[in-house]
């Protein structure tokens, strides 16, 4: 199994190679930058699994960096962890609300960080570590939660990445949207059936591109298929 691959954005030194020792010694691949502009170039160049981030970095700051790594799809859903001095309430909540996983306040215990980085990482990575599904020209990764068609990055929702993780799992079949609700949101959901139409709109619209056939079957009377064929 690959390396969990991280980026640290740390501008203090001897604290950016502490905790880069102690995470390479857990067996992880880590880039560092002082600097939240090389930050988004080298989150650019190859997306990371985490990006451990501290509030206060050279160029662009911290809290910024998060909102752009938010906007750009490739990095759309990598966990980010934020390191900051500032323990107010205030400023835990606009850094969670502008996109952080987690919120850790100095000083810490690198042992700590570590823990908590894996427990992240826990609940953003399936079980099946590495499983790779793919229909047609159609890829997810669902340790990264990337997906792609045609070998360009798609953009989604968690909603419609679990949706079409379902039906990537199942390429061909025909499935109501009884039991769609039942698959993505849940058997005690008090949701409408009419959520699943809203959200079929929302998966069709990113992954059929411009001149793409549509890959989603819509059944009359019965519901959805992922169909190649269609």
């Amino acid at each position: 199994m690959a390396k969990p691959s991280m980026l640290l954005v740390e501008d203090d030194a001897a604290l950016a190679e502490l905790l880069a020792y102690h995470f390479r010694r857990e067996d992880f691949d880590v880039r560092q930058t002082p600097d939240g502009e090389e930050a988004l170039l080298l989150a650019r160049e190859a997306t990371p699994d985490l990006v451990l981030l501290d509030w206060m970095v050279e160029g662009l700051p911290g809290i910024e960096v998060c909102r752009r790594l938010r906007r750009a799809p490739e990095t759309a859903n990598v966990p980010i962890i934020m390191l900051t001095a500032r323990g107010e309430e205030e400023d835990r909540v606009r850094g969670l609300e502008t996109g952080a996983d987690d919120y850790v306040t100095k000083p810490f215990s690198p042992r700590e960080l570590v823990a908590r980085v894996k427990a992240v990482l826990r609940r953003v990575r399936p079980a099946l570590a590495g499983e790779t599904l793919s229909y047609a020209d159609i890829e997810m990764d669902t340790v990264g939660h990337k997906v792609r068609r045609a070998g360009e990055l798609v953009p989604l929702g968690p909603t419609e990445f679990r949706l079409l993780k379902h039906f990537l799992q199942h390429p061909g079949w025909v499935f109501s949207r009884e039991r769609l609700l039942d698959a993505v949101w849940g058997r005690d959901t008090e949701i409408e059936t009419r959520t699943v139409d809203v959200h079929i709109r929302r998966l069709r619209k990113a992954i059929n591109g411009e001149g793409m056939p549509d890959i989603i079957r819509t059944v009359r009377s019965a519901g959805y298929a992922l169909d190649a064929g269609n």
